[in-house]
């Protein structure tokens, strides 16, 4: 447990221990191939393009910045918490002028003043369920009232855990991560693009190495003929991705979606139980990412970062401090992949009860 990588599924540790093959192979193109497909299920879209970015969540990030933000376009962008800063600076480093529509750390952002925020901006971006706050933002509101606006989600800590779904929301761009609800280590960044968005691409975006019309060329030329080399696949991360797509499909999404809300209520009704307060505002809580106050007394000779060492050390369990403008305030408890389990979120209740003596 904790808001890093969860531990993956057991199908995935096989994938990474067998053998590598050429990022040329025809049998990797054709793991490449199905992992496309498993991911188009998993966002809920049809998108041609839709592939596994080489890098981490804030490679998906940056990927989709750096191919739509033309210089001076408006970009809306919703802030709630620190990834949704990070949007923020990524955007303004590629020329945006930027809008920023605020809400404080622990609510939700509302779609009504997202939309009423600029009249015709070019991108409206927010994060679905932001990592820092465990706070989950609604986003089928912005597709609807969106307009001619490109609507670009970080759906890092969403995809697997609850429902995402691009194409009915209308969500444009997508991005996520490995290592969250997917239940694979880090590594890869799930990218999808609509063909609206694909006909507002830069032309040629300041980084070579993630210029999705370069990269096209390569993920969605092998169906019919031949691929235009970009650059060399991290092939065992492709293996484990799919493996844990095929596993994550094997369960169904909304079998996953269930799993992951019943721990997240026995883990936060535990919590309360306990005596702590949860941050995030109700109806808005994520299951997969439990954020809780820090309370005021601790045991003896601990401080916040010292009960987090303890549970580690003593129980093998990690939960992660806050971020931002949260640190040393607020308890980050991910139940996520293959570890929203029962058994494991009564073991984190028992040992945290133990350590603060509750």
């Amino acid at each position: 447990m904790g808001p890093g990588p969860s531990n993956p599924y057991p199908e995935v540790t096989a994938a990474l221990a067998g053998p590598l093959l050429g990022h040329l192979d025809p049998a990797f193109l054709a793991v490449l191939d199905e992992t496309m497909d498993r991911l188009r299920t998993v966002f809920g879209t049809r998108n041609p393009l839709t592939l596994p970015v080489s890098g981490t969540g804030s490679a998906g990030m940056e990927a989709a910045f750096v191919n739509l933000v033309h210089p001076g376009d408006v970009v809306v962008v919703g802030v709630n918490g620190l990834f949704g800063q990070r949007m923020v600076e990524v955007a303004r480093r590629h020329g945006a002028d930027v809008v920023e529509v605020l809400a404080p750390w622990g609510k939700p952002l509302d779609p009504g003043s997202l939309l009423a925020a600029h009249p015709d901006p070019a991108i409206l971006a927010v994060v679905h369920a932001e990592t820092s706050t465990g706070v989950r933002n609604e986003i089928a509101p912005l597709g609807a009232g969106k307009g001619g606006a490109l609507l670009l989600v970080d759906c890092v800590t969403s995809l697997g855990g609850i429902e995402v779904a691009v194409d009915d929301w209308g969500v444009d761009v997508a991005y996520s991560g490995t290592q969250k609800c997917l239940g694979v280590p880090p590594g890869l960044a799930p990218l999808t693009v609509s063909p609206r968005a694909g006909g507002r691409l830069v032309e040629r975006p300041s980084s070579w190495y993630l210029d999705l019309q370069l990269l096209s060329q390569y993920v969605t030329a092998g169906r019919g003929g031949g691929r235009v080399y970009h650059h060399t696949a991290p092939v065992a991360m492709v293996a484990a991705l799919h493996a844990g797509l095929g596993a994550l499909l094997d369960e169904g999404l909304s079998a996953s979606w269930e799993r992951h809300a019943e721990c997240g209520a026995l883990l936060q009704d535990g919590l309360r139980k306990m005596g702590l307060e949860l941050f995030a505002a109700d109806g808005h809580r994520l299951p997969q990412l439990t954020t809780v106050t820090v309370p005021d007394e601790l045991p003896a000779g601990l401080d916040e970062a010292g009960v987090r060492r303890l549970l580690l050390e003593r129980y093998g369990i990690e939960i992660g401090g806050g971020a931002g403008e949260l640190a040393g305030r607020v308890w980050r408890i991910g139940c996520m992949g293959h570890t929203a389990r029962r058994r494991n979120v009564l073991a984190l209740l028992g040992a945290l009860a133990e350590v603060l003596g509750r």
